[in-house]
């Protein structure tokens, strides 16, 4: 399921609360209560997504747009759930009576709402990709270990049973020898931004707040709500937005983890005028002992590689594993394998995510989470990667030991300076 089709299905909300102490799913229900920080998108989506899971109440909400946040509040009204609405998230850490934290806000806030969440004894589920640079990923990390708390990154695919089942085909060595993994993702549906004068902030929304760390910066509707995704200040693109996601997969499916090198270009080829920052059409190389990983995106088209959207390909000696949302499927070599057909998903990828969370919630442990902090932050810093090699219009050899490149230039993009009087946690 797309990230449009998430936001267009979470429009109905419903909770189930259940008093016994075990439920038919074989859940222990201890009540927990669940505060959410950024209510717009995904954000609405997760919510929707967690009160499935029996036992969990939604007590809070927190957003900079006022008028988005009462919508939030006169929607959950109508199923009958009261919340506290609030506009600085610091109060809505301070409350009592909420047990676990969804952040979904703009990824140049994750990293500062995350470690105030782990220290205020918050468990959280914080949206992908869970830094806005590799400094950031690092500093997650440290606070979740920290404060001993139960983080999970919203990569909900790595819940999906199908992409399980074509990890394990992989594994398998039927493919023979992998020389080549791509991932990719065309969007259609994000089209050029037409560029838009600055204007005043809309009544409502705390302009302030939601800049936090980032430049200041006039109000501009373009850089507002979704579209933050595409400019430097507050995310990195199609690399860090989608990239976590099916990058991922390339590493698990080969178990590797750091790249030798990376080496990217592209840039803002289809829409080269529009209001955008990030490059529309990019290729970005990792090399491995003995294979690459290649990334591939591109806006306002949809046919990718084997006809698809998004996805990830194995391309082996004796045939070609593809698999992404929809399901997996074998393309043979002529002669030297047999065809898988496609198999299709059968699950809710996101809603299992959440089901796997409130189980570690619970159980007072990460060592059952399937997208684990260290998961989420190794994919986020690989991705970041890809920009920073874009970047710098270099090769970059990584240094993973002392997490560093070997270039100067490229190691100027490790942190992002932070503004306004934020700084930058330490643990």
């Amino acid at each position: 399921m797309k990230r449009k089709d998430f936001i267009r299905s979470a429009g109905m909300l419903t909770a189930s609360v259940l008093l016994s102490p075990v439920n038919g799913m074989g859940l222990q229900t201890t009540n927990i209560r669940v505060g959410l920080i950024g209510v717009n998108g995904m954000g609405w989506a997760n919510l929707n997504a967690i009160l499935k899971v029996p036992g969990v109440q939604c007590t809070a909400l927190c957003d900079v747009d006022e008028n988005v946040l009462n919508n939030r509040v006169a929607e959950l009204k109508k199923q009958n759930i009261t919340v506290k609405a609030y506009i600085d998230y610091k109060e809505l850490l301070r409350a009592s009576d909420v047990d676990v934290v969804i952040i979904a806000t703009p990824d140049h806030w994750h990293c500062l709402q995350m470690v105030d969440a782990v220290a205020a004894g918050k468990d959280v589920y914080v949206e992908k990709p869970i830094g806005n640079s590799i400094r950031e990923c690092d500093i997650m990390v440290a606070a979740a270990n920290k404060y001993k708390r139960v983080v999970q990154v919203g990569q909900w695919q790595r819940s999906q049973q199908h992409f399980r089942d074509a990890m394990a085909f992989v594994h398998s060595g039927k493919l023979g020898k992998i020389r080549l993994v791509k991932a990719w993702a065309y969007q259609g549906w994000m089209k050029s931004i037409p560029v838009q004068a600055d204007a005043s902030v809309p009544a409502g929304v705390h302009y302030d707040k939601w800049l936090g760390p980032a430049p200041k910066r006039p109000f501009n509707p373009n850089r507002f709500h979704f579209n933050f995704r595409w400019y430097w200040d507050y995310a990195g693109g199609l690399m860090t937005d989608w990239g976590v996601h099916m990058l991922d997969y390339a590493l698990i499916g080969m178990k590797v983890s750091d790249p030798i090198s990376v080496m990217a270009a592209g840039g803002k080829f289809a829409y080269p005028d529009d209001a955008a920052e990030t490059p529309d059409s990019l290729t970005t190389v990792y090399e491995f002992d003995g294979f690459n990983v290649q990334w591939e995106q591109a806006t306002g088209i949809d046919l990718g590689p084997y006809r698809k959207t998004h996805g990830v390909a194995f391309i082996g000696n004796n045939g070609t594993l593809v698999v992404n949302r929809e399901g997996w499927e074998v393309i043979p070599e002529k002669g030297r394998m047999d065809a898988v057909s496609f198999q299709a998903s059968i699950d809710n990828g996101l809603e299992k995510h959440m089901v796997n969370f409130v189980e570690a919630v619970r159980q007072k442990s990460s060592a059952g989470l399937h997208a684990p902090i260290e998961a989420g932050a190794h994919i986020a810093v690989f991705s970041q990667m890809g920009n920073i090699a874009y970047r710098s219009k270099k090769k970059l050899f990584w240094d993973k030991t002392n997490r560093r490149f070997n270039d100067r230039d490229a190691d100027s993009f490790l942190t992002k300076a932070y503004q306004n009087g934020y700084r930058l946690p330490t643990i």
